[in-house]
């Protein structure tokens, strides 16, 4: 038997997208065809990283707002994980 058994970490699914909101008080967007797709991380370490990039590209445009969406609490929603 091999002693060196390496665990892979869980799989905590994380989507980054934005666009252009119609009011900056809440999530509605001006035009959903236009959602920026960033993409889907496998945890919320790369999603942040992702999102802090999307947001600093469209920093001179204050309708532009991009979130994370936590895909697996989504998929597993009794899980109480990260």
């Amino acid at each position: 038997m091999n002693a060196d058994k390496s665990v892979t970490p869980k799989q905590l699914l994380h989507l980054v997208f934005g666009g252009e909101v119609s009011t900056l008080d809440k999530p509605e967007f001006k035009d959903l065809k236009n959602l920026d797709i960033v993409g889907i991380y496998p945890n919320y370490a790369e999603a942040h990283t992702a999102w802090k990039a999307a947001a600093q590209r469209t920093v001179d445009n204050a309708e532009m707002r991009y979130f994370v969406v936590h895909l697996h609490r989504l998929l597993e929603p009794d899980t109480s994980s990260a």
